[in-house]
């Protein structure tokens, strides 16, 4: 018992072990993977914030280039068709100069509320709001009522909101010399690429955020570059034949109390002009959003004054605003991780393992037990008919016995402890046999009759010698029966179970033991059966278990080691037959065995 429990000890501690272990290896995979997730979700987070911010610019691109390009003299409600490019405000108006109305007239932008102008004295006007000498040229011809009134509108919020000198100080205060220098519409660099810290516009000292803003802005710059250009290729006007002093040609935007301005400074005969728009900053966030929602369906947008260069990978480059992504589906984070399926296996797999070994080790155990019980047993039923022999074979040869039928009864004594010793002897060598995998003869195809009649009388004598009867009973047709058997291994088994009811039935009423055989449907059945105390329920499920009595089971009981029911059992599966416990009797026990038909 102790060495047992020092095994099952031994055993908790290594299970301990591994479980600790496997426990340890499993937090730091799940550790591992679920960092690895968030790099993935991170990291397709990101791409698709970059490709949002290319996709936003480039829908904004042309709007910033449509405005940008626009020519100075179209924020007039109408326009001299002679004096336009640098003469247009140099002197007054001549009478009966021919006026065409200005393209913002008929231009309606659901991104822009009303175009604007600040003249030198500070004066605001828009084309859509003309001068009280210009309404009867404008309305209804080109403009409604309620367009100038909304118009008028919109000026009035702008005056509200700024005045020329205010905004001239957000807007970059010289023109670039090429629009190829400018970094992006808004940026605080945005109109002196050039003067940069040293080596900082080199793509190698800058991080790819940095240098994506800059190409985003760059693309945006080189769109309005080309629409200036084709503007002015395609443009009703003849320009002069000298360049003029008209700069700025590039809008930059700018937050003004929350609302959203495209302005630029433009020189005009040595005068300075601030010319703009105001945007509709409600319904740009709400296109720029579904223009987006298949990236990031949470995405927002907020306005940013400025900020700084670290920034820059959430930021677009038309116009101050930060991008917010929100977060995205973890399944497009990119495929799923095999680790929680390959963790429950190996779990699976140890458990497994480990139930294997502790069922192997409780086996091993239990059968060592098994096998020193039956030692002890064997030991116990070899002690009585040694001394018995040693006894009485001392007491004839001292001439102690002179009585002659003393001497027959001390002759038979010794001869039914020899039967007893070699019956015992012969079940161990069987069941060895069985347990080596050689069987105990050949399987052969014979009647009833042939293989119950041999036995029979060695049947009965062991019955006799026990003071019992044997009833050999046989229904219609059973004797003429074939059956496939091996007739030693058939001997054996039924020898057994007489043995058996001659050990535990000896003290019932009924001395009889039957021996009946009947036909069955797919062969025959032999079964014996006592008159005796019966089997009780723990001793019927371990009655077929090999070396199952203890030495003092076997000192309290009938002689016998446990082993001759696991032998039968063993037998009758050899030769493809069953051995079973009939529980229907009403008294004794019951034991049948079934043999296969001969085809």
């Amino acid at each position: 018992m102790k060495r047992t429990g020092l095994l099952w000890s031994a055993f908790a501690v290594c299970l301990a072990v591994v479980l600790a272990a496997m426990a340890w290896v499993s937090g730091t995979a799940l550790r591992l993977d679920e960092a690895e997730a968030r790099a993935r979700q991170q990291a397709a987070l990101e791409e698709n914030v970059r490709l949002a911010l290319w996709r936003m610019d480039s829908a904004l691109a042309p709007l910033l280039a449509q405005e940008s390009a626009r020519p100075y003299f179209t924020y007039h409600t109408f326009l001299p068709l002679e004096r336009a490019y640098g003469r247009m405000f140099n002197r007054a108006r001549p009478p009966g100069e021919m006026l065409v109305p200005s393209p913002l007239l008929s231009e309606v932008s659901p991104c822009v509320r009303v175009h604007f102008q600040f003249d030198p004295d500070g004066r605001l006007t828009g084309p859509r709001a003309p001068a009280p000498n210009e309404v009867g040229l404008a309305v209804p011809r080109y403009l409604s009522q309620d367009a100038v009134r909304k118009a008028e509108q919109e000026l009035g919020r702008i005056k509200a909101l700024t005045d020329r000198t205010r905004l001239m100080a957000l807007l970059p205060e010289s023109a670039p010399a090429r629009l190829d220098l400018v970094a992006a519409p808004w940026a605080a660099n945005v109109y002196d690429f050039a003067a940069e810290p040293a080596g900082r516009n080199d793509p190698r000292n800058r991080s790819r955020a940095a240098v994506e803003f800059s190409q985003r802005g760059q693309a945006i710059v080189q769109n309005t570059a080309a629409t200036v250009q084709s503007q002015a290729e395609n443009s009703l006007f003849e320009p002069l034949a000298s360049p003029t002093d008209i700069g700025g040609v590039l809008m930059a935007p700018r937050w003004l109390d929350g609302e959203l301005i495209l302005a630029r400074r433009v020189t005009v005969g040595g005068q300075q002009y601030v010319q703009g728009c105001l945007l509709d900053w409600p319904a740009i966030q709400k296109w720029l959003r579904e223009t987006v929602q298949d990236l990031l369906p949470e995405a927002d947008l907020e306005p940013v004054a400025d900020a700084p260069a670290e920034e820059e990978a959430r930021l677009l480059a038309a116009l101050p605003v930060r991008l917010v992504p929100g977060s995205i589906d973890p399944a497009g984070g990119g495929p799923a991780s095999p680790i929680h399926l390959t963790l429950f296996v190996a779990w699976a797999c140890v458990l497994v393992a480990a139930g294997a070994v502790a069922g192997l080790l409780a086996g091993v155990i239990r059968l060592s037990e098994r096998r020193a019980a039956f030692v002890s047993a064997v030991t116990h039923e070899l002690r009585t008919p040694l001394t018995t022999f040693h006894m009485y074979t001392e007491m004839l040869t001292a001439g102690m016995v002179p009585d002659a039928d003393r001497q027959q009864d001390y002759l038979k004594t010794l001869r039914v402890e020899a039967s007893r010793l070699s019956h015992l002897v012969e079940n161990v060598l069987a069941y060895a046999r069985l347990e080596r995998g050689r069987t105990s003869g050949r399987v052969e195809t014979l009647s009833l009759a042939r293989l119950i009649d041999p036995i029979r009388s060695r049947l009965a004598d062991r019955a006799a010698q026990a003071g019992m009867e044997l009833a050999v009973e046989a229904g219609d047709g059973a004797r003429e029966a074939k059956v496939r058997a091996n007739p030693s291994a058939v001997e054996q088994i039924l020898f057994n179970l007489v043995d058996n009811a001659c050990k535990y039935a000896a003290g019932a009423a009924d001395k009889r033991i039957h021996l009946s055989v009947q036909r069955a449907g797919d062969g025959a059945r032999i079964a014996v059966r006592d008159h005796g105390p019966g089997i009780s329920g723990p001793a019927a499920r371990r009655l077929f278990r090999p070396f199952s009595k203890s030495a003092r089971e076997a000192a309290n009981s009938a002689p016998g080691v446990g082993l001759g029911l696991a032998l039968s059992h063993r037998l009758a599966g050899d030769m493809g037959g069953r051995l079973d416990l009939d529980h229907h009797g009403a008294d004794g026990a019951c034991f049948v065995l079934s043999l296969p038909a001969a085809e």
